[in-house]
């Protein structure tokens, strides 16, 4: 299977001399992340080592919710979820939930997600929606302690005893959680749910190509192994780790030059949480000791009529990533009603002039722009193929700013003050 990513750097604007010196920060980079010898890089060869009894209990449990549910209730936040939203979003598509409501998809359950803000409105409009809904729940965290899943995951389980008893709630309950320790662990085997590991070696972040993003799709209907092939067509292609590479020294010389902001761009709305989940794994993996590029996302053309001015003429302190999908899921002619130019084009065609458009009126501007195109239909295994690469470069841009990029030491000091004041 060959890769279908393609970088295009021509746009960006990079000094050839300052990309030069960077080259063996690149070198030493690589050699670090695979040298086998640095925690949490279980990622990097997960698709390739694939366990392929994990993989097939995946498959047997998926089958298994579907025969008790509709709607699976995913519940975790950070890398606990944003993997699995972000593919169900992209594969299943913006309104997947509101279709199924229409004619249940006979290929997997619908997938809602709890535990990722301690909103009590968000919660309870949740309950609602499944009030007549048969529901299982799939919890995934490492600890079980964090506050939002922990409050998410009490308030299902609580729902899940009133209706099915407290043999048949947990029967309903796969968790995904470490090994051997921590409160879930400990609760998972105290009641007997099924439950799937997060390696140790694999941090929250770099973990959807294990059974944190992969269960959950299984129970909406995707093959996890199709997922896993993508990644590993990606970590083949020699091509394209060089493109991952190269993006790592771009956005390194942009930093340097004083660009710290990277805007993540989509002209499709379901790519939303992509992007949602690229601001976690950008933010959280370089942002430490005083150093990191800011992530941050737009949803074109939506948001040209929000942020465009600034785009344009603002403060010249960013550079732009477009997520370029080339091959639309979907297609429709723009009615003569509309009138010309519109009338009688496509909407891809039209959804292209602007990335074009925009692209070109940015450039002129100074903006440096990288572009990532997906040249085929987005499918598990694209998906797939954009998680290694963006992760890889990830890694390796971390690296060169001379930061782990495995480690969120901030994100505890927030955490033991909420403690505190609770």
């Amino acid at each position: 299977m060959k890769s279908c990513i393609d970088v295009d750097f021509s746009m960006a604007a990079l000094d050839p001399a300052a990309a030069a010196q960077l080259q063996g920060d690149l070198d030493s980079a690589r050699k670090k992340l695979y040298s086998g010898n640095e925690a949490f890089t279980g990622w990097v060869s997960v698709a390739k080592r694939r366990d392929l009894a994990e993989i097939e209990r995946m498959r047997v449990a998926a089958e298994r919710i579907k025969t008790q549910c509709e709607a699976l209730v995913v519940v975790g936040i950070g890398g606990s979820y944003l993997g699995a939203r972000a593919a169900y979003e992209m594969l299943a598509g913006s309104f997947a939930n509101e279709r199924a409501a229409v004619e249940r998809q006979p290929e997997g359950v619908r997938l809602y997600f709890a535990g990722q803000n301690i909103s009590a409105a968000y919660h309870r409009e949740l309950l609602e929606v499944l009030a007549d809904r048969d529901i299982c729940v799939c919890v995934i965290s490492k600890s079980g302690t964090t506050a939002e899943p922990s409050i998410a995951f009490a308030l299902l389980k609580d729902e899940l005893v009133k209706r099915y008893g407290e043999k048949g709630a947990a029967e309903r309950i796969y968790a995904v959680t470490d090994a051997s320790r921590g409160v879930l662990r400990e609760e998972a085997d105290a009641n007997g749910y099924e439950s799937f590991i997060v390696p140790d070696d694999i941090g929250g972040r770099y973990s959807f190509l294990t059974p944190v993003g992969l269960l959950p799709l299984a129970a909406a209907g995707f093959d996890p192994e199709h997922f896993l092939d993508g990644a590993e067509a990606a970590m083949d292609d020699g091509s394209l780790m060089e493109q991952a590479g190269n993006y790592a020294v771009g956005r390194n010389v942009l930093y340097n030059a004083g660009k710290y902001i990277e805007v993540f761009e989509a002209y499709e709305p379901r790519f939303a949480y992509f992007s949602e989940w690229l601001k976690q794994l950008f933010g959280e993996s370089e942002g430490k000791d005083g150093k990191g590029i800011f992530p941050a996302s737009l949803a074109f053309t939506t948001d040209l009529h929000s942020m465009g001015q600034f785009l344009q003429d603002g403060t010249p302190c960013f550079f732009e990533t477009i997520l370029e999908e080339c091959e639309p899921a979907a297609e429709l002619v723009v009615p003569a009603s509309a009138g010309p130019p519109l009338a009688g084009k496509r909407l891809g065609d039209v959804n292209r002039a602007a990335l074009e458009g925009v692209a070109a009126a940015h450039r002129k501007a100074g903006v440096p722009l990288f572009r990532v195109a997906i040249r085929e239909k987005i499918s598990p295994q694209t998906f797939g193929q954009m998680v290694y690469f963006f992760e890889t470069a990830c890694a390796l841009s971390a690296y060169m700013m001379d930061v782990c990029p495995f480690d969120q030491p901030g994100v505890e000091e927030y955490k033991r003050e909420m403690r505190e004041r609770l």
